[in-house]
């Protein structure tokens, strides 16, 4: 869904574009001593695949999309993604505690949450998706929405709770082919 420029110099204008989608437009620096890059032409890549990923999940024009992630690539992603379908994102701060996640939740009345499975913070290795998990059964317990989705990111590939008609690995969901979008 690349905006495509429609003029009389638009061959010109491509021309301009297609150098900018070598260049590095993101680097993040994380723990321990992981770096990733990624070009404009990856983000927008990227971003297009995560909003095909968040429509089949039925994220239409003013849905909300919540989102409790670190600071991570897949968070400006999301962002980007969200603008593609006019959508709604709210951030979900992973510092809240349960009650505060579960209240921020219900409030946003998204039915799409995307999260980490974990995340370093200061050498130690976080729950993320755990938080989120209790936040989510507080919010059933209470007679919050049921039927939402999350998707989540693997960052620090640790063994998490899972329930199958609800969670969905963001890469995998990404990785769809374009039949499937």
């Amino acid at each position: 869904m690349l905006r495509r420029v429609t003029s009389e110099h638009a061959d010109d204008a491509r021309e301009r574009q297609e150098p900018q989608a070598s260049r590095i437009a993101l680097t993040w620096n994380g723990e321990p001593g992981r770096r990733e890059e990624l070009t404009h032409g990856m983000l927008l890549d990227q971003a297009d695949r995560a909003a095909a990923a968040l429509s089949r999940l039925g994220v239409r024009a003013g849905d909300r999309v919540a989102v409790h992630l670190p600071l991570v690539p897949e968070s400006v992603i999301a962002t980007l993604a969200c603008g593609r379908l006019d959508a709604i994102r709210t951030t979900l701060p992973v510092s809240l505690t349960v009650p505060e996640l579960a209240a921020r939740i219900q409030e946003s009345s998204a039915r799409v949450l995307i999260t980490a499975d974990a995340a370093f913070w200061d050498g130690a290795v976080r729950p993320v998706k755990a938080l989120l998990d209790h936040a989510l059964a507080r919010g059933a317990a209470s007679g919050a929405l049921k039927d939402r989705k999350v998707l989540v990111v693997n960052r620090c590939s640790r063994p998490i709770s899972w329930k199958p008609t609800r969670d969905l690995w963001w890469h995998d969901s990404l990785d769809m082919p374009a039949a499937l979008r």
